[in-house]
């Protein structure tokens, strides 16, 4: 069955670096778009970011714009996002996802994704 495996969490200062993967397997991936949702602690899972099947587009949530980028390499069946300047707020289980060819544009709801991996921790301190 499809998988999608998260990397690259950890604990880190507040201002520093992180850089996430996430390694698809068992799907078309180049036909997928991917995005990155997060979830805080006694909170919803929200959406963090995007980008299209080809890399050419993304998008972000208000709260990352500026600080996160969203890439993917389709040779390596991967998605990454890296993260700059974080904030303890930041803090949060990481999920990757992927949405099908069906959808068209941008996904940034839970219910266009298909595919979820099991999260990877993210803890930034103040």
């Amino acid at each position: 069955q499809v998988q999608l495996v998260e990397s690259g969490g950890g604990l880190v200062q507040a201002g520093g670096s992180l850089r996430l993967s996430c390694a698809a397997s068992r799907l078309t991936f180049s036909s997928y778009g991917m995005g990155w949702f997060r979830q805080a602690p006694g909170k919803e899972r929200e959406f963090v970011a995007f980008v299209s099947r080809s890399g050419g587009n993304t998008y972000y949530a208000d709260s990352v714009k500026g600080r996160f980028t969203i890439s993917r390499d389709n040779a390596k069946n991967t998605v990454y996002l890296q993260m700059n300047s974080l904030k303890p707020e930041d803090t949060a289980v990481y999920y990757c996802a992927a949405s099908p060819p069906r959808r068209v544009g941008v996904s940034r709801y839970e219910y266009e994704y298909d595919y979820w991996g099991q999260g990877t921790q993210v803890t930034v301190s103040s």
